[in-house]
């Protein structure tokens, strides 16, 4: 197991390497390592970032818990999920349409992630990071439930769990994008 710490450290130079590039992802708790295949395009806003893969065995509908999301435009986005995925992992594995969510995958280098809770599910999750709360500082919309989706991870006590997109996202690559845009 590497140290939490070590990870961030680790980030500027894993970014560097192309195809066969080694990803750490610090979620719940655990860091894991994991080989990337080559990237293809992807369906879901800008975000690359690829299906995790399903943990070995079987999964029967006793370990499916039912996860509701409200979109910026307040449609409601409705997931299944199984114990231990992050929030984040739902909505890539789900290939739900919330535009720009999880831009960093799951690194803790971003706010795009940014889930609003209500009050009284906040107060049950698991405490919040300092890292995690740096990351909030940078989000637009912040609340006093606010969490990142890559940090909350889904446990059974949480079926019919309801969460709230902001209505916008600090997401560097849209404004370089438009600076791109404005300078043809």
């Amino acid at each position: 197991m590497i140290a939490p710490g070590i990870s961030a450290l680790m980030r500027p130079l894993l970014s560097g390497l192309n195809v066969s590039k080694i990803r750490f992802i610090h979620l719940c708790g655990v860091t894991e390592q994991h080989r990337t295949p080559p990237k293809q395009g992807s369906e879901r806003g800008f975000s690359s970032m690829q299906k995790l893969q399903d943990a070995p065995g079987d999964s029967s509908s006793s370990d499916q818990v039912t996860v509701h999301f409200i979109n910026r435009d307040g449609e409601r986005l409705t997931a299944t999920a199984k114990e231990g995925q992050s929030l984040l992992e739902v909505v890539v594995n789900q290939n739900l349409a919330i535009d720009g969510f999880g831009a960093c995958e799951g690194t803790l280098a971003c706010s795009t992630c940014h889930l609003i809770f209500e009050k009284d599910t906040f107060q049950k999750l698991d405490a919040i990071s300092d890292e995690e709360l740096d990351m909030l500082d940078l989000a637009y919309g912040l609340t006093e439930t606010s969490r990142l989706g890559c940090q909350v991870c889904i446990k059974k006590s949480m079926d019919g769990l309801t969460v709230r997109v902001p209505m916008d996202v600090s997401d560097m690559r849209r404004q370089l994008e438009v600076g791109k845009q404005s300078k043809q």
